[in-house]
Order: C-alpha cells, then sequence, then structure tokens
C-alpha cells in the first residue's frame, strides 16, 4: 500500500478508499453486515486505512456496519462520514444549517461508535443555509474535538471558491479535500474544479471511479446487464449506456489485455496517474478491494493514457445535487 497526504494538511490516507455506500439495506444489491465484514476486513489486510461513509448511506446503517467491523482497530484507521441529504421528512432534518450538522455529528459518531470522526465532509451544497453557518459550524466541531479536518463533495467550482474565500475572511477552518465526480467517462471536472483544487492544494478524493462498475468491462454494446444493480439502479443505465461511454470502455479493455490486468485496474490506475490522492471504491465482493489494491502496482505510459482519454465526448453536469 502506498501513502499521501491529504490536501496541504498532515493527515496521511491510503491510496485507495474504501467507500461505504454498498453496506446497508437500503437498495436490493447492497450488503448487510455478514457480506460486509470480510471486504473491510480484507482492506485492512492489504493496507487501507482510509475508509469513507456518510449519514445517509442506508440512513445510518452503513456506519453503524463500518463501526461493527472495526472495533479496536480505531487508532489505524481514518474515518470520513458526511452530512446534508435528509435523514427523515422533517424540515430541519436535511442540509447544512447548524442544527441538522450539530445533530449529525453526534448521531454519527454514535453509530460508529467513536469519539470523533478524521474528516466530515459537507455531502453538497445548500442553497438554502447561509455559507457562513455552514462553515462555523464546521469550524466549531473541529474546536470541540468531534472532527479533525473538514472536506467537501460535489459542488460547482465558483461554490467551492465562495467557501475557502469565506474561510478565508473569517478566518475559520478550510476544507482540505473535495470528493468530486470523476472518471474516465465523466471528466467535466477538469474544466474548472480539478485545476482550482491543485491551485488551492485541495486534496481529490474522487467517488464512482469505475462509473458504478460500468468501466469493469462485464458490460458491452450488444451484451444485455443481468445484474441486480442494472435492474434495480434506473439512473446507472440511464447515466453510462451511451455510445461515447462504450468508445471509452472499449479503449479500457484493449489496454487491460495488453497490460494483462483487468480493465478495473487499468481505470483506477489512470486516476491514480492524474494526481487523485484516494479514490473511492465501492466493494460488493472481496475481489474488487484487491484489484483496486492492484492497480497501484499498474504502470501507464503517456501513449497510454492518451488512448484511454482520445475517445471521451463531452457530458452533462452530473452529480452536483
Amino acid at each position: 500500500m502506498k501513502y499521501m497526504s491529504l490536501g496541504k494538511s498532515g493527515l496521511k490516507v491510503s491510496r485507495i478508499c474504501l467507500g461505504c455506500w454498498s453496506f446497508g439495506n437500503l437498495q436490493e444489491w447492497m450488503l448487510e453486515i455478514d457480506g460486509a465484514r470480510p471486504i473491510i476486513e480484507r482492506a485492512i489486510d492489504l493496507g487501507v486505512t482510509f475508509f469513507d461513509t456518510a449519514n445517509s448511506y442506508s440512513r445510518g446503517r452503513s456506519e453503524e456496519i463500518l463501526q461493527e467491523v472495526i472495533k479496536g482497530r480505531r487508532d489505524d484507521l481514518v474515518i470520513a462520514t458526511k452530512v446534508f441529504f435528509p435523514m427523515s421528512e422533517k424540515p430541519n432534518d436535511r442540509g447544512l444549517s447548524r442544527l441538522h450538522i450539530m445533530r449529525q455529528i453526534e448521531r454519527s459518531l454514535k453509530r460508529l461508535g467513536i469519539d470523533y470522526v478524521d474528516l466530515y465532509q459537507v455531502h453538497r451544497w445548500d442553497y438554502e443555509t447561509p455559507i457562513e453557518e455552514t462553515l462555523q459550524a464546521l469550524d466549531d466541531l473541529v474546536s470541540a474535538g468531534k472532527t479533525r479536518y473538514i472536506g467537501a463533495s460535489s459542488m460547482y467550482a465558483w461554490q467551492f471558491s465562495k467557501a475557502l474565500w469565506t474561510s478565508d475572511r473569517l478566518g475559520l477552518r478550510r476544507f482540505i479535500s473535495m470528493q468530486n465526480h470523476y472518471n474516465l467517462c465523466y471528466r467535466e471536472e477538469e474544466r474548472e474544479m480539478i485545476p482550482f483544487c491543485r491551485d488551492q492544494e485541495i486534496g481529490l478524493i474522487p467517488w464512482s471511479p469505475l462509473a458504478r462498475g460500468f468501466l469493469t468491462g462485464k458490460y458491452t454494446r450488444r451484451k444485455t446487464p443481468d445484474s441486480v444493480r442494472y435492474r434495480t439502479d434506473p439512473d446507472f443505465a440511464e447515466r453510462f449506456f451511451k455510445p461515447e461511454d462504450f468508445d471509452v470502455l472499449e479503449e479500457v479493455v484493449k489496454v487491460a489485455k495488453e497490460k494483462d490486468v483487468t480493465p478495473s485496474q487499468i481505470a483506477l490506475a489512470w486516476l491514480l496517474h492524474k494526481e487523485v490522492v484516494a479514490p473511492i471504491v465501492g466493494a460488493t465482493k472481496v475481489q474488487h478491494i484487491e484489484e483496486a489494491v492492484g492497480a497501484l502496482n499498474v504502470r501507464l505510459e503517456p501513449d497510454d493514457i492518451r488512448r484511454l482519454e482520445a475517445p471521451y465526448k463531452p457530458h452533462p453536469t452530473m452529480g452536483h445535487s
């Protein structure tokens, strides 16, 4: 395993992060504790120290599952969770108000069975709450020892710029990371967000690095997908089964065959060569995390990267809401 500082902070994280969205019971394809345990334990065995979850993942069950597996190993791990999405139908049980943030950090800590999280992230931009209120609440959480660092997830570059500027203006802690939507089939973040983050020394930890499994190579133009995920997640097909995405996928498969590795490893290696800190990899099998860690040893030459990037066509913005 390799480790890297997250942004301009001194926090060291493994270069593969295990995403915990697939752990829970919200959808049919997700894994409960018996299915999640071997994946989390294998990740730790392989040197993965970075785990990302959220209060909204199966309404907190993901956090509970993670807690059940990592008991006794908390000091060796970097635990990240998030806040924003609704936790009930009540009007104050959502968003980035001071009330919701303060409530949800306590509930996340209880479910995780820990005294603090290492990274507390805003899951999306809140159009209804002043950014000053959100940032002051997050700064207070750091001062209170509830989190060590704060991070952000998908939003527009102007919004992230406003947040960092506001932190500087008010003398508050800055976000150290951006968890954005980025993979070989979705590269719109290269226009504004990624150059901005590099300028500001913000660590990039992209979600959906395999385009919800599309870049694993198990789908083709001629083969109708046969998986629970495909049948139960209509958003999946709507986003990723377009001709231009198959153009990218087919090049990924070709490069993978030439290097005798899997398409997943090529897609992840490409991200690692793009100077991201740690792709957030979701896994529903032990093999998935093993492949992800193996991607650290895949070397891509400049010509490989050119070939992988050449078929890309611009996409509508996805993931900001």
